[in-house]
């Protein structure tokens, strides 16, 4: 064996310390997910169907990861901006999503660009819930029934008011398509998110609105304003003697909205797995369960390939109604 001098002794020190200093960085890489609190981006205002549904799940999330997960709303510019930002996020499971059809099916038809590709800029992690809407009129306007809502939208043809949540928000688009459907003309008044709206209605400053149902339930119950007919396949358990808006005489095509949990593209598939294993214990809790049945929000199944497919078949078919009905955001 050769003798270790000063000169070979030197690099063989340094050759023997390299896994040492760098091993840091290699337990680092492979912290499990996540290792920090994660932020859930809402795309629309506190009090919202979204927001309701985020607040829900965050506190139970949190117990199955092990770190907060902060909501977070942004609801500038109907989602431009919360989705944008998103999209732009590093892949890294911290920066997470609460989307809905609007942002997803709605915007791409409404705007001339767009910060970020439905389709292209995301993964979609999980599904969380459809969102029937309910019609509501206010007790000022006199309308008790969805038969005297297509009277009086066609005796004053372009001055019967609806609210809103904004131009191209959910709660605009479904009542542009009763309206295109029946053939009338009303006046929209976009707010500031649904909750402003709904005060609205209240109100008697406008008279009616489409709402997702969990946020009306509570003033229909007390009568400060009517439900008139439900914008889904079936009726609400709450109302039963609610109709759907085909079955009180229009053909229209259900509308459930519907929200799911999306990330950056290229996520790993190890954070979809890990978080989808999260939410699936989540959603199996007898109290979300209880709570989502309240509110009327039924739980989607499926997993990426469901909610890609429904947001393709939502654009397809909303970026046509849209666009032959000129809806366009100023």
């Amino acid at each position: 064996m050769a003798p270790i001098t000063r000169r070979s002794f030197v690099p063989m020190l340094a050759l023997a310390g390299t896994p040492l200093l760098s091993m840091p960085l290699a337990v680092q890489a492979q912290s499990p997910w996540p290792a920090r609190p994660v932020k859930l981006v809402v795309p629309q205002g506190a009090g919202s169907g979204s927001d309701v549904i985020a607040r829900l799940l965050s506190d139970r999330l949190a117990q199955q990861l092990g770190q907060a997960v902060v909501v977070e709303n942004n609801p500038a510019a109907n989602g431009l901006v919360a989705l944008g930002a998103v999209a732009k996020a590093p892949a890294d499971g911290y920066t997470l999503v609460l989307a809905g059809v609007s942002q997803i099916a709605f915007n791409p038809a409404l705007y001339k660009s767009l910060p970020y590709d439905p389709l292209k800029d995301f993964t979609f992690l999980a599904p969380v819930a459809d969102t029937p809407f309910v019609l509501v009129t206010s007790n000022r306007s006199g309308i008790k029934t969805f038969a005297q809502f297509l009277e009086q939208a066609k005796a004053k043809s372009g001055e019967l008011t609806f609210g809103s949540a904004g131009i191209g928000n959910s709660t605009h688009i479904a009542m542009e398509l009763i309206a295109a459907t029946a053939g009338v003309k009303l006046m929209h008044v976009p707010y500031k998110g649904s909750a402003a709206a709904l005060t609205a209605v209240l109100a008697g400053e406008v008279d009616a609105m489409v709402s997702v149902v969990g946020p009306a339930l509570p003033q229909v119950q007390s009568g400060k304003v009517q439900a008139v007919a439900v914008l889904g396949a079936t009726r609400v358990p709450q109302w039963p003697q609610v109709p759907t808006v085909k079955e009180a005489g229009l053909n229209v095509p259900p509308m459930p909205g519907w929200y799911a949990i999306a990330g950056p593209a290229r996520l790993d598939p190890k954070i979809v797995a890990s978080f989808n294993a999260a939410l699936q214990k989540v959603m199996a809790d007898p109290a979300v369960k209880a709570r989502l049945a309240e509110l009327s929000l039924p739980a989607m199944s499926g997993g990426e390939a469901e909610i890609r497919r429904r947001a393709v078949d939502d654009q397809a078919f909303w970026s046509a109604f849209i666009s032959r009905n000129n809806i366009r955001v100023e």
